[in-house]
C-alpha cells in the first residue's frame, strides 16, 4: 500500500507541477507533498524527493519555470524501515536496511509564459 501511496503522490504532484499555472516543481511543493503523506503514516524525514527534466534544467526552480514540451520527471523513495521484517517467519531476509520503494513519473511541461 506504502508503494501505491507514493505513486499516486507522484501522479498528483507532476499533474500540479508541469500544469500550464506552474512548470516545476519547487521545495514549497514538495513541504506539502511531505505533510500529505506524513497523514498516511509516513516519516517526512525520511520521503527522498528528485526532481530532474527532460532538457537538464532545474525542474524546481519556480524562478524558471519549464517551458511547454519539456518533460518534468519526479521520483519520491522511502526506506522499507521494518514493513517486511514478517518475512523473516517464513525464511526469507528483508530487504537490506538502504532498500526503497518509491513513486516516480514524468509529464511533459505545459506552461507557456504570458507575454
Amino acid at each position: 500500500m506504502r508503494q501505491a501511496l507514493l505513486q499516486q503522490e507522484a501522479d498528483y504532484m507532476l499533474e500540479i507541477g508541469a500544469s500550464g499555472t506552474y512548470g516545476y516543481i519547487d521545495e514549497a511543493m514538495i513541504v506539502e507533498s511531505r505533510s500529505r503523506l506524513a497523514g498516511y503514516g509516513f516519516s517526512a524525514h525520511l520521503l527522498q524527493y528528485e526532481v530532474t527534466s527532460t532538457s537538464g534544467a532545474e525542474g524546481d526552480n519556480a524562478t524558471v519555470p519549464l517551458p511547454r514540451g519539456t518533460g518534468i520527471r519526479l521520483h519520491i523513495s522511502y526506506p522499507y524501515e521494518n514493513l517486511l521484517n514478517i518475512d523473516r517467519l517464513i525464511g526469507l531476509a528483508p530487504p537490506s536496511e538502504d532498500a526503497t520503494i518509491s513513486g516516480r513519473g514524468m509529464k511533459m511541461s505545459e506552461y507557456v509564459p504570458s507575454r
